[in-house]
């Protein structure tokens, strides 16, 4: 009679785990670098100071899609795997991982010192990431090629050693949020390449710069006044040096002083605000300004505005409205050229090379980056053939090509204004041109020059050594000016008009 006792299945006959493959495995070992990438972001983000707007992006979106990814594919090898076993019942255990099987071992080994590797490197990897997601490179020459003409114009500029995120996003998660966003529409247009060529300009959602600029410049530092040289040039055969020296008054905002200077503009008792009637905020028709003490307020306007400006397009004026090019100055031709001569890395030996530089960096034939080399050495060879420094000076407009101009990009000065002052660009005389008046026919207070600077010295040779303290009336090397016209109704940075 046999035995009604069942047997117990042996070991080896109960059925193995659909889990157990290959392809889980690599899932595994994925999901839990991922995991480890992700705990270690998670502790940088929570202990560091300073917060790197990009690692959000790593910690919270890159690191958990890499985990997802690990988790999906111990799914999937475990499905196909089923799969596999369902449709050969013969011969079920083709990605089954055999730790009897001595070939499957060695490679079970290998796997296993991979996967540890990985693990580290995925660590390590982490860590390298995003200390480059803080760099500059990544913001200029990975996330957004598209703006390589300001990277060129940041890497020269006075905020060079500043961080391209300190300044267009901050700290705090909810400007960076709001950048992204933003940000969204612009990465669809790069990845379409329909972005617009040049970028448009003043950026509506730029953070206030009472966030941003005054982090290190605080209205309330005395900065006094600020001796500045400019080095000229003058378009004549002997390419002429000619210089102003001048004493910028910066402000005078001192504990017990008036407010005045430059930044009386963004003082503490008055507000300025103004309305611009075009897109780059260049033709400012009206004006207010309000002080704050009593609440009376003086309106400015030009005698062809009428009526009212609409109420949300009217700005309160700060830092960005003059210095609306802090970290992205594209340089006229005519100050690339005549920095070049100053530096001696142009030579002043060449007749006429002032002029004749600028006019080889604005020939219309040069209508690509790859093409300018050619066009301006082709230029500066029929005019100075066989002159000695000839190939050092076509090899120094060459490189103030590629400073300076974008043509694929149709980027450079011309189409970004530079507010700071009034000789290419409209800026200072925006308002202060003496047609902005009050109902009673006010004109704008301290509209004249010495408001904002002296000239300690000014001329060609031997004029330049003559300071003045008191100042000097500005005088025209090119003669007598119109008194109707200003500097940027002639000078426009390149060819003048």
């Amino acid at each position: 009679m046999p035995d009604p006792t069942p047997t117990a299945p042996t070991r080896s006959a109960q059925p193995r785990s659909h889990f157990n493959n290959w392809i889980s495995a690599v899932g595994g070992v994925l999901s839990v670098g991922a995991l480890f990438s992700f705990a270690l972001l998670v502790w940088i983000d929570f202990t560091q100071g300073d917060k790197n707007p990009y690692l959000g992006i790593f910690t919270y979106i890159v690191a958990p899609g890499f985990l997802i990814t690990g988790l999906a594919l111990v799914f999937v090898g475990a499905w196909a795997q089923r799969r596999w076993a369902v449709q050969h019942a013969a011969a079920p255990d083709k990605w089954r991982l055999d730790f009897s099987n001595p070939s499957q071992r060695r490679r079970l080994l290998l796997f296993g010192c991979g996967g540890v590797i990985f693990l580290l490197l995925s660590v390590f990897g982490s860590y390298q990431t995003y200390h480059y997601s803080e760099s500059d490179q990544f913001c200029g020459e990975v996330c957004h090629r598209a703006m390589s003409p300001e990277f060129v114009a940041y890497q020269r500029g006075a905020h060079a050693r500043v961080s391209c995120v300190d300044c267009h996003i901050g700290s705090g998660a909810q400007w960076f949020i709001k950048a992204k966003i933003n940000g969204t529409h612009q990465l669809i247009a790069y990845a379409l390449d329909n972005y617009s060529r040049p970028i448009a300009t003043p950026i509506k959602n730029l953070r206030p710069a009472q966030d941003i600029c005054e982090k290190c410049h605080w209205p309330e530092k005395f900065h006094g006044n600020v001796d500045l040289t400019f080095a000229h040039y003058l378009s004549d055969r002997s390419n002429t040096p000619y210089g102003v020296r001048m004493l910028m008054r910066v402000n005078t905002n001192r504990a017990g002083s008036p407010a005045g200077g430059i930044h009386w503009h963004v003082n503490q008792n008055e507000k300025v605000e103004y309305y611009a009637a075009d897109e780059k905020r260049q033709d400012i028709p009206w004006m207010r300004v309000t002080d704050k003490r009593n609440g009376t307020a003086r309106v400015f306007r030009t005698e062809a505005f009428k009526g009212e400006p609409p109420a949300a397009q009217i700005r309160t004026m700060d830092c960005m409205d003059c210095h609306n090019r802090p970290a992205h100055v594209f340089p006229t031709v005519n100050e690339a050229v005549e920095k070049a001569l100053a530096a001696g890395t142009l030579s002043l030996q060449l007749p006429n090379i002032k002029l004749e530089a600028v006019k080889a960096l604005v020939q219309k034939d040069i209508t690509t980056e790859a093409n300018a080399p050619q066009k301006i050495a082709a230029y500066l060879t029929a005019k100075y053939n066989g002159a000695p420094g000839l190939a050092a000076a076509i090899t120094e407009v060459q490189r103030l090509y590629t400073i300076t101009l974008f043509p694929e990009r149709k980027a450079d000065w011309r189409v970004y204004p530079n507010n700071i002052g009034h000789k290419d660009w409209p800026g200072c005389f925006r308002c202060h041109d003496d047609k902005h008046k009050t109902a009673s026919g006010a004109a704008v207070r301290s509209s004249d020059c010495t408001s904002c600077h002296v000239i300690l010295a000014q001329g060609k040779g031997s004029e330049f050594e003559l300071l003045n303290a008191k100042g000097l009336d500005f005088q025209h090397p090119g003669g007598e000016l119109d008194p109707d016209l200003t500097c940027s109704d002639c000078h426009n940075g390149g060819i003048q008009k």
